[in-house]
């Protein structure tokens, strides 16, 4: 067997999709949606290794990437793409040079920040949908019990 092809990591392309899913913000159950499929069904696809090209279009469609984007992306060349390639700093200025090394963190911070946001406004909206339901099973009961008294 060729070794070159031993060393080359494996592509998961529902990982992939997962993490470049979660990366522009975008809930599984939305994407879902986009592409017309349940959010059990894309749990599903983001567990699976290998994906044909008909099924990764809606996908890439609704992420707003390419097929190949998925197929290629490395979570580690993003990372370093976007502390190396960044516009913010300029390598000929130690004071931007030293400011780019405090935007890792910067951006990290802010990261983590928008997460703690987006959990606590999930956790609400989840919070209001129970009580929603709740109030739509209370609201069936009543109804039952005056078709009963009919």
């Amino acid at each position: 067997m060729n070794t070159a092809f031993q060393n080359e990591e494996k592509i998961h392309l529902g990982y992939n999709v997962q993490r470049i899913r979660e990366i522009i913000g975008k809930k599984q159950y939305t994407l879902a949606e986009d592409c017309g499929w349940s959010q059990q069904q894309m749990s599903k696809l983001e567990q699976t290794e290998l994906i044909d090209d008909v099924t990764l279009e809606p996908i890439a469609r609704s992420l707003g990437v390419t097929t190949d984007f998925i197929k290629n992306f490395k979570e580690e060349k993003a990372i370093y793409n976007i502390q190396n390639n960044s516009d913010l700093h300029d390598n000929a200025s130690p004071i931007n040079h030293a400011h780019n090394s405090s935007f890792t963190y910067d951006a990290a911070d802010k990261i983590v920040s928008l997460l703690e946001k987006f959990i606590q406004e999930d956790k609400a909206k989840t919070e209001f949908i129970a009580n929603l339901s709740k109030a739509v099973l209370d609201l069936a009961d009543e109804v039952k019990k005056l078709n009963r008294h009919k």
